[in-house]
């Protein structure tokens, strides 16, 4: 078995990937998320349902949903997103290219695998890079950690079982720049990325309500626009959101994106339609939790 990425505090084993990381954190019946003390390592994340020594942080966990017979020789896998916030209040969020093995055309922050050894913002960093191209002044960002999202894919058991199994650490970057300076910066990654917008407050707070098993948000603002699209934009609409769209050529073109896409929730049958992820929904909840102290 690899290195360990994810473990208890106390136990020196990898968490299996056939185990419930919340359900070992002794997690009762119902959606959560959490409470969860952590400690963040170079390479690996330290659990427990209680204060330890080490733990740096006390962080909302949501579950996974429940699993099946699944391989016992390998361990949780650790990743890291990026949630990235200018400094007028918006947030990147990119959407995969429909070629990728997990989660094809989804919407989803920046992030991806921690290497081994490799401090949890470093690599949040580097894949923030990797995927657009941003390097951030060390002097012009500073970062919390908001929460944990246990992920699974295929994200349900109707899809066949799964195939990874991860704990996603998302941590919110905090830019002194504006959007516009940090868009003027962005070179995405076209083998890993198809399209980006930044998203104000009203708009994920419409996405945040929407979870799946419903049709519809829980609070939808009443002047939500029936699309977002990227334009030169007065201060008071970075309220919504601006998106483009990369082009074969490598440019890129304004992108008009429905909000019922946004809105969108995970199907009950395996498909490819572009939506926002769960644990993005998760991730934006917490970033206006954030942004509301």
């Amino acid at each position: 078995m690899a290195a360990a990425r994810v473990l208890m505090s106390g136990r020196p084993e990898s968490v299996s990937f056939a185990q419930s990381v919340c359900g070992l954190l002794g997690a009762g019946p119902g959606l959560g998320p959490w409470p969860t003390y952590c400690g963040l390592k170079r390479g690996q994340l330290v659990l427990s349902d209680r204060p330890f020594p080490g733990a740096s942080a006390r962080l909302p966990l949501q579950p996974r949903a429940p699993g099946a017979e699944l391989p016992t020789n390998r361990g949780v896998d650790l990743a890291v997103a990026v949630v990235l916030q200018s400094s007028d209040q918006t947030v990147l969020l990119t959407r995969r290219t429909r070629t990728l093995n997990v989660s094809p055309n989804l919407w989803v922050p920046p992030g991806g695998h921690v290497e081994p050894d490799e401090e949890l913002l470093d690599g949040g960093l580097r894949e923030l890079w990797e995927e657009s191209g941003l390097q951030l002044p060390q002097d012009q960002f500073f970062w919390v950690p908001l929460g944990l999202w246990e992920s699974a894919y295929p994200p349900r058991l109707s899809w066949g079982l799964p195939k990874y199994h991860h704990i996603i650490l998302y941590l919110l970057v905090i830019s002194q720049e504006s959007q516009q300076q940090l868009q003027a910066r962005i070179q995405p990654n076209p083998r890993e990325v198809s399209a980006l917008m930044w998203l104000g407050p009203d708009v994920a707070a419409a996405v945040a309500a929407t979870e799946d098993g419903t049709d519809t948000p829980r609070h939808l603002p009443q002047d939500l626009p029936p699309s977002v699209l990227h334009k030169a934009q007065p201060r008071q609409e970075l309220l919504f959101c601006s998106a483009v769209e990369l082009e074969e050529n490598g440019g890129a073109r304004p992108l008009v994106l429905p909000m019922s896409t946004l809105l969108r929730t995970t199907p009950a049958t395996a498909d490819s339609k572009e939506r926002v992820s769960t644990g993005t929904k998760f991730a934006l909840r917490l970033w206006l939790q954030h942004l509301g102290r």
